[in-house]
């Protein structure tokens, strides 16, 4: 039996990333924005398993496109719940593994919060600001991701993902998205970008 996307648990309720993010806003990015690209996929997939079972002459081009812009969408904010943690638990500024990468690569963590800002505040229309590991050089690296899919360093491991699409921040924060990514500092879970750090070293 063919198997298919789900929306994967949150790890924390709604009300647990107050005051920075909403039960309101959590609860609709969660269940209607999320749920929509999880449905999506879906139903591409069972769009090219019907295609091939009746050997109909499927847009292969578009179908595949649609697909991409999905499975991103999912992909990305799976990561990002579980890059988030309470307000209570959360540290501003990380420590172990990967405060050393960041010292190293951009001199000072201060300096990398500021370009990974200026990554999200910049990013074209709708999307992520993501950092990134590249095994190659040993460098932890700043991506831009427009909508889900665009721009995407084939093959580097995602570390942490901030999303900029407005559903993502609009009713807690309007059209202020620099305010958003100040506060979203405040709530990442340095302990869970540690842990795929390491399984990327191992």
């Amino acid at each position: 039996m063919k198997k298919f996307y789900q929306l994967p648990p949150l790890p924390y309720s709604f009300k647990d990333l107050e005051p920075i993010i909403s039960e309101e806003q959590l609860r609709i990015h969660y269940e209607k924005h999320h749920q929509a690209y999880v449905n999506g996929a879906n139903a591409i997939l069972e769009k090219l398993d019907k295609g091939r079972e009746g050997n109909e002459d499927l847009d292969i081009k578009a179908l595949l496109k649609e697909l991409s812009f999905n499975i991103g969408g999912h992909l990305l904010h799976s990561l990002y719940w579980y890059n988030l943690t309470p307000p209570s638990k959360a540290k501003e500024i990380p420590d172990g593994v990967i405060k050393e990468k960041l010292d190293k690569e951009f001199g000072s963590f201060e300096r990398f919060k500021k370009e990974f800002i200026k990554a999200a505040q910049t990013t074209e229309g709708s999307g992520w600001a993501c950092l990134t590991y590249c095994k190659q050089t040993d460098r932890p690296i700043i991506m831009q991701v427009e909508k889900h899919n665009t721009n995407v360093y084939p093959m580097f491991r995602i570390l942490l993902v901030c999303d900029v699409f407005e559903h993502a921040y609009y009713l807690d924060y309007k059209n202020d998205r620099a305010k958003y990514l100040e506060n979203f500092f405040k709530i990442i879970n340095w302990e869970a970008v540690n842990k795929r750090l390491a399984e990327i070293l191992e």
